[in-house]
């Protein structure tokens, strides 16, 4: 299909004004600000005042730093004289240090049946410990099929019974409930800090 030459430029440009738009996904910097006046603060803090687009980067050249678009929505938008590389890995080292110091809960699942039988009830009481130890919670969960749907009370005492044997190293965080054909608790593991 044939394009006219207006309509392909429009199409390069569309397609290279969303690749700069992913691209500078954080910040505006240096020429990519496009306010015409800018409230501008220099790299010590303090205000320069209103100023234009060419005038503020003629003042950050001067002082070898970049000038990086901080408010957008402000009226006039703020912008502030600064060393962009230097901010960046600021920022990235206290992302780091936050996920760093942050713990990953994960959720595990141990699935029972009504009609248990000991022996299965204590493999899963063992592996359930297990998670809770690590710091995991543990979502316990019955499945009714057919008609034991109609007898919840005897899943309701598997679920109580499994939760009162694990009680000595979880807390139980949401009681059975009955969801679907399904029953289910969770438990949160106690901490010993």
């Amino acid at each position: 299909m044939y394009r006219s030459g207006a309509s392909q430029a429009q199409t390069m440009y569309s397609r290279i004004l969303w690749r700069w738009i992913i691209i500078s996904k954080d910040m505006y910097v240096n020429e990519g600000i496009r306010a015409r006046e800018l409230r501008v603060i220099d790299h010590n803090g303090e205000q320069l005042g209103v100023k234009t687009r060419n005038e503020a980067l003629e003042i950050a050249g001067r002082v070898n730093l970049d000038l990086v678009l901080v408010a957008p929505q402000a009226k006039p938008p703020v912008a502030r004289i600064m060393d962009y590389g230097k901010f960046k890995f600021e920022q990235q080292k206290k992302d780091r240090e936050i996920r760093k110091n942050q713990k990953v809960i994960n959720m595990k699942e141990v699935r029972l049946s009504p009609t248990i039988d000991e022996h299965d009830f204590q493999t899963k009481l063992r592996n359930a410990i297990k998670f809770l130890e690590k710091g995991d919670k543990v979502k316990c969960s019955i499945r009714f099929k057919g008609r034991a749907i109609t007898h919840k009370e005897i899943g309701q005492r598997v679920l109580d019974r499994f939760a009162e044997a694990c009680a000595e190293v979880a807390t139980v965080e949401q009681k059975p409930k009955m969801e679907g054909r399904s029953m289910f608790l969770v438990l949160n593991p106690k901490n010993e800090k």
